[in-house]
């Protein structure tokens, strides 16, 4: 599990559309207790929760999103 994150946090993830699933952009999220599991974190994203988990590529600041980005999609 990420346990360098803490709720509050703010982080950039990989965020594909959901109606378009080649398309993926950089996405602000921020760190929160997840509401169904209260000693877990969660990701909060558009209005949803989605689990912290090994399987994201989270970055804690933009500049690193954005190169990683860079290199996988471009």
């Amino acid at each position: 599990m990420h346990s360098d994150y803490n709720a509050g946090d703010i982080v950039y993830i990989f965020y594909r559309n959901p109606h378009i699933q080649n398309v993926a952009n950089i996405q602000e999220a921020a760190v929160v207790n997840n509401p169904d599991k209260p000693n877990e974190l969660a990701l909060f994203i558009y209005e949803t929760y989605y689990p912290l988990t090994n399987e994201l590529a989270i970055y804690t600041n933009e500049t690193d999103a954005e190169q990683a980005y860079q290199q996988y999609f471009h």
